[in-house]
């Protein structure tokens, strides 16, 4: 399976995961309400990769892991009481295709359609980074 970088991620601004990233898992003890992006990091795992494979696993398989990550996740007191009916509703928003093919291939799908701009957007910043680099060293020798 082929993931995308978070550079590929944050280059749109939106991403294929964003409904099941940002989906509310409850309020922790704080009253602070935890997104399942945030449950993710404070497990130590990079919230895009994990929505990503979570997306490439039969529907069985990322139900199994993602209650294994929520099972260890204490910060939201009344997750575990309803972990079942969070499960299947943050299920729903992981990424499909109108075929009904997994979010491996949206994954791969969206890569392509963003993979060609990197080059051209590196290049401009080397080019303006020159640039300003000559025109400020120039002006600043003289004195």
């Amino acid at each position: 399976m082929t993931t995308m970088s978070r550079m590929d991620f944050l280059r749109g601004g939106v991403t294929p995961f964003d409904g099941f990233l940002y989906a509310t898992l409850g309020d922790d003890r704080r009253g602070n309400a935890v997104s399942v992006l945030s449950a993710l990091a404070r497990l130590g795992l990079d919230p895009w990769d994990e929505a990503a494979a979570l997306s490439g696993l039969p529907r069985g398989g990322a139900e199994a892991r993602l209650g294994d990550r929520l099972s260890r996740f204490r910060d939201v007191p009344g997750l575990s009481a309803e972990q079942g009916a969070i499960l299947q509703r943050l299920l729903s928003l992981l990424p499909r295709d109108d075929t009904g093919r997994e979010g491996a291939d949206l994954v791969d799908r969206v890569r392509g359609r963003l993979g060609g701009t990197g080059p051209l957007i590196a290049l401009l910043l080397l080019i303006l980074f020159l640039v300003q680099t000559l025109v400020l060293g120039s002006s600043g020798s003289e004195g």
